[in-house]
């Protein structure tokens, strides 16, 4: 399974992806693989949140949502 359809997968079974659970599926390059998927049609939803990090500095990250599949 490539890198994209567990992304795809997941997206349909959990609604989000962020890079912190891409990783977890063996992606580093999450961004890349979303526009890899917009190229293959799918319409995806980029949300930036703001988010406390462990040592109270706060960053923002991308939270991507399948919003329709390719036809």
């Amino acid at each position: 399974m490539t890198q994209c359809e567990k992304i795809i997968n997941y997206m349909q079974a959990f609604g989000e992806i962020s890079q912190r659970v891409a990783y977890t599926l063996g992606c580093t390059r999450l961004a890349a693989r979303i526009a890899d998927i917009k190229a293959k049609g799918y319409l995806i939803d980029t949300e930036i949140r703001s988010v406390k990090n462990m040592d109270g500095s706060v960053s923002r990250v991308a939270f991507y949502r399948l919003v329709e599949a390719a036809k």
